[in-house]
């Protein structure tokens, strides 16, 4: 039997996993200062961009001797840059629980056809992280965003590793702890949990990362944006705004925006207790629920911001069919939009948890997740 309507309603029914929602207080207006029209060369545009990657290292914590830089095509490109300019000096260990690390296993072993121990797991499970030989360079996601599974902390890394770790970062950089000293190059986007504008990614370098550059040249011919040195040394310029290619520089302020956003709210523990409290409570309503479960099977490992699940009731005959119907009734009603699981992903949903969503919207939306459910459950019988 389907439940009445619920009374209330999402403020934003925006719970898309990238781009993702805007900051709470954003308007239009607050990019009225981006320096349009502009060369990003010019001294505004160059300082709007410093801005960026010192106030993504202030934000985030980033170590003072860690390179940031802002690079073309979001967080694929960071990740393509790294994998193309550091990887073959040794061999490689590929990590993969989704399908973005799968993509990398993909460009690794095919395209680079460098030597690499290819290590996979099914969508809610993980690597064993502890049992990686980081002696190899290591490529990973740290959170999968199409699976809902994250690595639970950084302790078996090794300190005295003698491969690089590479991780893609982009569904977690604000929301969990990244512990930089394990991290030798970090990749994200700000589309992700700062809720920012697509196409702009960012790549964060330690030191090791900056030694593997200047004393290693890849077998094979490099694409001008994925150039990081110049001469055997690190282009220091990418890193103080100097982009390799041409910024917007709408996105570079609607950037700004969120990192005073962040900071207005209390900064890095605010970001995270947000993301924990908008994932907690959908958490909470699944354990109430023999209908719905979270795709991750272990708690420990399960994300804060791509919470991903899977519909269990027996009575459901097509997994994906019935998915996608809820999904569509709730964008249909307004109440939730772009909730579907992504498509390489189990059949089931993707919920988005990250800052810039409210806690009161994610509450509000979910009795129309059960009123969807149910709804569905009764078509499915009436068609029967």
């Amino acid at each position: 039997m389907v439940t009445n309507t619920p009374a209330t309603r999402p403020a934003n029914a925006r719970f898309s996993s990238g781009p993702c929602a805007k900051p709470p207080t954003w308007t239009l207006d607050a990019l009225a200062d981006a320096p349009l029209g502009r060369s990003h060369r010019a001294a505004v545009g160059k300082d709007k961009l410093k801005a960026a990657i010192e106030g993504t290292r202030e934000v985030l914590g980033i170590p003072a001797d860690y390179k940031i830089g802002i690079v073309p095509a979001s967080d694929t490109g960071a990740v393509e840059m790294a994998m193309w300019s550091m990887l073959g000096a040794r061999k490689a260990t590929m990590v993969a629980w989704e399908s973005f690390g799968a993509g990398w296993v993909t460009d690794v072993v095919k395209q680079l056809k460098i030597e690499a121990d290819v290590q996979i797991a099914d969508y809610g499970q993980i690597v064993d992280m502890a049992a990686i030989d980081y002696d190899t360079d290591v490529v990973f996601t740290w959170n999968g965003t199409t699976s809902g599974v994250r690595v639970a902390n950084g302790d078996v890394i090794p300190a005295d590793r003698a491969g690089l770790t590479i991780c893609d970062a982009t569904s977690a950089a604000f929301a969990q702890d990244l512990p930089w000293d394990k991290l030798d190059v970090t990749t994200f986007s700000w589309q992700k949990v700062m809720g920012g504008e697509a196409a702009h990614g960012i790549i964060v370098l330690g030191p090791r990362a900056v030694e593997r550059l200047e004393s290693y040249t890849p077998a094979w011919p490099l694409p001008k944006i994925f150039r990081l040195t110049k001469g055997g040394k690190l282009i220091d310029g990418i890193f103080t705004g100097a982009t390799i290619n041409t910024p917007s520089m709408l996105c570079v302020e609607d950037y700004l925006f969120a990192l005073d956003w962040a900071r207005e709210i209390g900064g890095l523990p605010a970001l995270h207790a947000r993301a924990n409290a908008n994932a907690q409570a959908i958490w909470d309503f699944c354990a109430a629920r023999d209908w719905i479960a979270n795709l991750a099977e272990d708690d420990a490992t399960r994300s804060n911001t791509s919470v991903c699940l899977k519909f269990t009731d027996d009575r459901i005959e097509d997994g994906a069919t019935f998915a996608k119907a809820v999904a569509k009734r709730l964008e249909k009603e307004g109440i939730a939009l772009d909730i579907g699981a992504y498509r390489d992903a189990p059949a089931g949903l993707r919920i988005w948890c990250g800052a810039t969503v409210e806690t009161s919207d994610i509450e509000a939306m979910l009795p129309w997740l059960e009123w969807a459910f149910e709804a569905e459950i009764a078509a499915q019988s009436a068609a029967a």
